[in-house]
């Protein structure tokens, strides 16, 4: 099941992406992520099965530029290979297809986790090199939604 986050899912995914630390997120990005959480949040969303938050994933919109970035995607590693973080990234695309304002989808992840954002369509642009952190390195991503109907 997709639902919106609410306040009281923080503590789940807080552990959720201690869970992938070190191997998709270094350890000073916790910070930014309650940060994220409690100032920058949006659109955000989690994934449950059997009452556990096994997924989450936000949007967040840049109106003036026309732009939707995908933010803070976090995938239980139990959970990883089963098609989680494919759900949660479609549902996230079909709620901003469904906002007439927004033509690109951005999103911008390291280079361990590009590969599955080519396989959802997405375009490589941008790369730079310890980004987030010492070896996690910015891979920008981009998907035109120009020929939504």
């Amino acid at each position: 099941m997709i639902r919106p986050y609410t306040s009281s899912d923080k503590t789940a995914l807080i552990d959720l992406l201690k869970l992938n630390t070190p191997l998709y997120f270094a350890e000073a990005e916790e910070a930014d992520f309650i940060e994220y959480l409690e100032q920058h949040l949006e659109d955000y969303f989690v994934v449950e099965e059997a009452g556990a938050i096994v997924g989450a994933g936000g949007i967040n919109y840049f109106s003036d530029d026309k732009i939707a970035r995908l933010s803070w995607d976090i995938v239980h590693p139990a959970y990883q290979g089963k098609r989680i973080g494919s759900q949660l990234t479609q549902h996230r695309i079909n709620h901003i297809k469904a906002n007439p304002g927004i033509n690109t989808i951005v999103v911008r992840t390291t280079q361990l986790a590009y590969p599955f954002y080519q396989k959802m369509g997405f375009t490589l642009v941008k790369t730079e090199k310890d980004y987030w952190a010492k070896g996690f390195d910015l891979y920008e991503m981009y998907l035109s939604l120009a020929g939504k109907l």
